[in-house]
């Protein structure tokens, strides 16, 4: 903090070696003799002090300017806009948290990420961590959430898995059937329409694979009122970094404005079945049960 520098003490210089002092003259008569103060040898006076104003660090002034900002926007379908700008650490991992969803980013050259999230709660709390363990958080308000359910899957590494929604029954590859690589968008999805005049969901594929440690996401978005008129399925390839042993993630489920996350852990075959795809199925169901209780 700033504070003003102390007032200097007057200094009276002696007088010159060898000149002639002539006596005072006697102060006139007055009630109360005045005290005359003998003067001090200014060769044993301190010496005052200069006091520079203060000014900021330049280490202060570096670390505000490395300081990482969070900010926050709703987007249509209960989307929320995502833009994180820090300046002291590009090409660098982040991770992002969400009422239980946990996903990596990478910031860019210039230190930002920019990224769109499936709100959970219609008061969305959104983090961001960095290495070196800053954490900062915003808050947006979500209002369309309470209109939308969603279900998703979250996993690290090469625990992977796979989330399947099939709507109005159709099967693989039908027009109904939403995925990663046919996941629909809030516009060509809940704006236009699916089959039978229900509106589709979307899925909403998360998290960047290019860092360490990368911790992903699938999260299908669908109208309140459709969770009987879609069969949602998680499903495992069986792969050389799969095989063998137990994989372990998560589930996410928002239900009467809260998200419910379970631990999901799946034990895989042995490597001579690598090729073939463990399912689950009844996962709405199941979660909704376990949600009410």
């Amino acid at each position: 903090a700033l504070r003003p520098a102390a007032a200097a003490p007057t200094v009276t210089a002696p007088a010159p070696s060898g000149a002639l002092t002539t006596p005072a003259a006697p102060a006139p008569e007055s009630p109360i003799p005045a005290l005359v103060t003998p003067e001090p040898d200014m060769a044993d006076a301190p010496v005052p002090a200069l006091v520079a104003p203060a000014t900021a660090a330049p280490a202060t002034v570096a670390e505000n300017a490395c300081l990482p900002s969070l900010r926050l926007a709703a987007a249509p379908h209960a989307m929320i806009g995502v833009s994180l700008v820090a300046p002291c650490a590009p090409q660098t991992r982040v991770v992002i948290g969400h009422a239980g969803l946990a996903i990596t980013g990478k910031t860019d050259a210039a230190g930002s990420l920019f990224l769109s999230l499936p709100a959970l709660a219609v008061d969305a709390r959104i983090s961001a961590r960095l290495p070196d363990g800053t954490t900062i958080d915003q808050q947006v308000r979500v209002p369309a959430m309470a209109t939308l359910r969603r279900m998703g899957v979250q996993w690290q590494d090469d625990d992977a898995f796979q989330l399947h929604a099939f709507e109005n029954g159709a099967g693989y590859g039908d027009a109904g059937h939403i995925w990663a690589d046919a996941p629909q968008t809030p516009k060509t999805g809940l704006a236009a329409g699916g089959a039978g005049g229900i509106p589709a969901g979307f899925i909403t594929v998360l998290g960047d694979a290019d860092v360490d440690m990368p911790m992903r996401a699938e999260i299908y978005t669908f109208p309140a009122g459709l969770a009987t008129n879609a069969e949602i399925v998680i499903e495992s390839a069986v792969t050389e970094a799969t095989c063998g042993r137990e994989l372990l993630g998560e589930t996410l489920m928002t239900l009467a404005g809260e998200t419910f996350v379970s631990e999901l852990t799946l034990a895989m075959p042995d490597c001579d079945a690598v090729g073939d795809i463990l399912v689950l199925k009844n996962l709405v169901t199941d979660l909704t049960i376990a949600a009410a209780n």
